[in-house]
């Protein structure tokens, strides 16, 4: 039998699967058949819809809706208030559940607080989206994106610093000193 916490305002439907050392906190709702990791922390008001997967250390904030769609590989962190959208043209009278995008965060993606997503726009490993931008496209691996609609202004080490890349376009993080390589506008990790 797994293990997790979910306090006693929380609502957790049938069918979920809730890692060990999860936390659901204050009146947050977990629909059937999503799938949260382990040792996640779930904040107070989220929502987590159906078939949402959410990988391990997934980190929620307060008052985010993680609509059907998204998908969360592990150690991803959602600020405090960011959305998620799963249609591109929304319309009450409309039904158009069977055009659900998906959306696809990976490794180490960082959201900021009030920050939206535009569906259908993968973001990619352990790049960094400011507090309330608006992605529009697809944000690339280490990238540092910014603004409505988001622009990228520069690159993010894995422990969240810029990256000031020399004329060879080599990098080292400030705190882990990790290398990095940027070359064709894509950055990898070489220690």
């Amino acid at each position: 039998m797994k293990e997790y916490f979910a306090h006693k305002t929380a609502v957790i439907d049938e069918g979920c699967d809730i890692g060990n050392g999860t936390k659901i906190w204050h009146f947050s709702h977990i629909m059937p058949n999503s799938k949260i990791g382990e040792n996640c922390n779930i904040g107070q008001n989220v929502v987590v819809s159906s078939d949402v997967v959410l990988g391990t250390n997934v980190k929620v904030q307060n008052n985010v809706s993680i609509y059907t769609g998204v998908i969360c590989e592990d150690d991803v962190f959602l600020g405090p208030s960011m959305v998620f959208t799963n249609v591109v043209n929304p319309r009450s009278a409309i039904k158009r559940r069977d055009e659900f995008k998906t959306t696809l965060v990976k490794k180490g993606a960082s959201i900021g607080a009030n920050a939206t997503i535009v569906c259908g726009n993968p973001i990619g490993e352990y790049a960094f989206i400011g507090a309330g931008a608006v992605v529009t496209k697809e944000v690339l691996s280490y990238a540092l994106v910014v603004g409505n609609p988001s622009k990228q202004i520069g690159w993010i080490s894995e422990f969240g610093h810029r990256l000031e890349f020399d004329k060879n376009g080599f990098a080292v993080c400030t705190e882990s000193k990790e290398k990095y390589k940027l070359e064709n506008n894509s950055v990898i990790k070489i220690s």
